[in-house]
């Protein structure tokens, strides 16, 4: 693993922190409305994975999913604005914290129904395997989507067509408050279920984004010769509540801490250290990313707000079922 490599990723992941910080501040002054989602914890997977991927490929989310918008290119001021309702969001104030896209950047939403999009990752990946292009589709889900139909559907039809899709499961314990594996058979909820549909599962270090960049690049590889989908299981842990209403005191401390001194940030800070990079510099990426955040976060607030006519833009209709036919 070359260093300036390393660096770029943990760059990013801490920008991508120093976005959900923000977006927290944000929220609690009261200038984003309704609720957010934060996935401060969760950086590696969007990191690693996005970092195997290649620009054309699609990528689905759910509506935790600013990390993955930022790792697949959504700059954190458009982000911010998005949050914030404001004309230059990347989807000028019609998504909001739940459905953050930038299609232009293969980043083809973020989806509210738990485990709706996994079924639209097939959609995507039989459409680039017809149309030969070698491209792949990723369906990022939480652990609380190994329960839903859709997610064995999913399976099933993947595994069945052989397609180039990779599902990736962000488990962090918690499906929402109740701990997935008080209402799930097996210990591994994604992973352990993949042979049952005859693909690989995968388990791995969440919170490690080499771990996860080098599992999902053989995931890929796979997918892209022709060799059809993997199931990879994350293990990771968000930092807060699963929404900004959520305390999370459900959540004993001393599980808590034990995750917090495995924080992904911590993680490829030792592995820097390790790789004889030395601390100034691994602090001078700490600056750069929290100055990119405080310029992102000033130029969203500043910017004008959305026009409400701009509603009625980007809507498809002919006022009928015309287009069945």
């Amino acid at each position: 693993m070359a260093t300036t490599t390393l660096l770029g990723w943990y760059e990013q992941m801490a920008v991508i922190r120093g976005t959900e910080k923000a977006a927290h501040d944000l929220f609690m002054r009261g200038l984003v409305k309704g609720t957010t989602h934060l996935a401060a914890g969760h950086e590696a997977v969007a990191v690693g994975a996005g970092a195997a991927l290649r620009p054309d490929d699609y990528v689905f989310a759910t509506y935790r999913g600013h990390h993955h918008a930022i790792a697949r290119g959504a700059t954190p001021e458009g982000c911010l604005a998005e949050l914030m309702q404001k004309s230059t969001g990347v989807c000028r104030a019609k998504g909001g914290s739940m459905h953050l896209t930038q299609a232009d950047h293969g980043m083809l939403g973020s989806y509210a129904i738990v485990g709706a999009h996994l079924p639209m990752a097939n959609g995507a990946a039989w459409s680039a395997m017809l149309r030969g292009t070698t491209q792949v589709a990723v369906a990022f889900f939480g652990d609380g989507a190994t329960n839903i139909g859709a997610f064995h559907e999913a399976l099933n039809l993947a595994a069945v067509w052989k397609l180039p899709v990779i599902f990736v499961c962000e488990n962090n314990r918690y499906m929402e408050y109740t701990p997935i594996d008080a209402v799930t058979a097996v210990p591994n909820p994604a992973a352990d279920r993949a042979a049952a549909n005859g693909m690989p599962g995968v388990l791995v270090d969440g919170n490690d984004v080499v771990a996860v960049h080098d599992a999902m690049l053989e995931a890929v590889e796979r997918a892209r010769s022709g060799g059809g989908p993997t199931v990879l299981e994350a293990l990771t842990y968000r930092h807060f509540g699963h929404s900004r209403t959520d305390p999370a005191t459900y959540r004993p401390q001393e599980e808590v801490d034990e995750w917090l001194a495995r924080d992904p940030l911590i993680v490829a800070r030792r592995t820097l250290l390790e790789l004889r990079v030395s601390e100034e510099e691994v602090d001078a990426v700490d600056q750069r990313a929290k100055d990119i955040v405080a310029a992102a976060s000033a130029a969203a607030q500043a910017a004008p707000a959305a026009d409400p006519d701009d509603a009625f833009t980007d809507v498809w209709a002919d006022g009928g079922a015309a287009w069945r036919t």
